[in-house]
């Protein structure tokens, strides 16, 4: 952390004063060097550009640096910070009773993701949103980042923060595959699980998926760009940073907002370094006997009609996938959320907080049991 929030734009910013400084000392001298007054023309343009290129990033950097500094230190993380495997992770906590619901976020987000919808929950049972490792607050863990290591994770954080068990966990999206993988190792850790929009083990290879996906740059080219984006401050300088999501309070928007200037890139890189070795892992996991499953999906209506071929052709695939998830127990249903797109959390909130609401006691027993498992509704 001190190397990406102090050293490196420290770095930056002496390299910066250094171009800059050479560059005007070179223009200054370059009536003595050249007769021809064109190509000292030329180069002073040149230098002129490098001088406000440098400090540009130089300037950019330092401020980026200093606002995340002080941001931090005036914005602690809500929760506390557990050391898990030699590394710190964060949880956040709230509410009371059982079971605890754990939240998972999906590649690139955080706890802060379920922010929506974590207080109303909270009303019904302990609620803990986490951060995998090098995601939000929690360090970056040891390699490999697979489904297993993950899921070993996850309960030596449970275990850490003393929470008890049995738990129902809840993962958007890539975390539906590290939630199969803690149901296989630790089934009798296990109330119930609530996929949204979860992924499936595997689904990389789906031609469909696949060519939809096409084929991008190199991890390490990503890694490279995105790395030095943030750091330079690109985000900050575009107004990332103060781009809150509706519907939340005023803090906990402003955490949001500031979470998209942080350095959120090796991470996922390596999570989906490792989809492949996920999937296998995970892919032959379950059925989970009679465990109570909802699977809350997107609406495929919601972008259906705008799509291309190839584009509708995925999004077929991906809702047969969620079809699927009903196979993994005898007591699963799945709910199609009328009108959301992927982040379910915050495009029906409401819904989210109802139907794990009444899942939960269901669970408990103080609600009827659902009369329609296996099946498929639009709500």
């Amino acid at each position: 952390m001190d190397f990406e929030y102090v050293v490196l734009p420290m770095l930056i910013l002496v390299i910066g004063v250094a171009v800059i400084w050479l560059s005007i000392r070179r223009i200054l001298s370059l009536s003595a060097k050249f007769s021809k007054r064109w190509r000292r023309v030329a180069e002073r343009i040149v230098l002129s550009a490098i001088v406000l290129v440098a400090a540009v990033v130089a300037g950019s950097a330092s401020f980026n640096a200093i606002a995340r500094l002080w941001f931090r230190a005036h914005n602690p993380p809500p929760g506390e910070m557990y050391v898990v495997d030699g590394h710190k992770m964060h949880m956040y906590c709230t509410g009371s009773g059982s079971p605890t619901i754990v939240l998972d976020a999906g590649l690139g987000d955080d706890a802060v993701i379920w922010s929506g919808v974590q207080p109303e929950l909270a009303k019904t049972t302990r609620v803990c949103a986490y951060d995998r490792a090098g995601f939000g607050w929690s360090e970056t863990g040891p390699a490999p980042r697979d489904a297993d290591h993950l899921a070993a994770e996850l309960r030596g954080l449970l275990q850490q923060a003393r929470i008890g068990l049995p738990i129902v966990l809840m993962g958007h999206s890539i975390a539906g595959i590290y939630m199969r993988a803690y149901a296989a190792h630790y089934p009798e850790d296990l109330a119930g699980m609530v996929f949204v929009d979860g992924s499936t083990p595997m689904q990389q290879e789906n031609p469909a998926i696949k060519a939809m996906m096409g084929k991008g740059p190199p991890p390490w080219v990503i890694a490279l760009v995105g790395n030095a984006a943030f750091s330079v401050g690109v985000p900050r300088l575009m107004g990332a940073c103060s781009k809150g999501r509706p519907g939340l309070d005023a803090r906990t928007s402003r955490l949001q907002a500031e979470d998209h200037c942080e350095i959120h890139v090796d991470s996922p890189i390596n999570e989906m370094r490792n989809m492949e070795r996920s999937g296998l892992e995970t892919v032959h996991s379950g059925p989970y006997g009679s465990l109570p499953i909802l699977i809350l999906s997107h609406d495929p209506e919601k972008t259906m009609a705008t799509e291309n071929s190839t584009q509708r052709m995925a999004e077929g695939a991906w809702s047969q996938m969620q079809e699927d998830l009903k196979k993994l127990s005898t007591r699963s249903r799945r709910i199609i959320a009328k009108g959301s797109a992927h982040y379910i959390q915050i495009d029906r909130a409401n819904l989210i907080e109802k139907e794990v609401s009444l899942f939960i006691q269901q669970i408990r027993g103080t609600a009827p049991q659902p009369t329609n498992y296996g099946s498929t509704i639009t709500e």
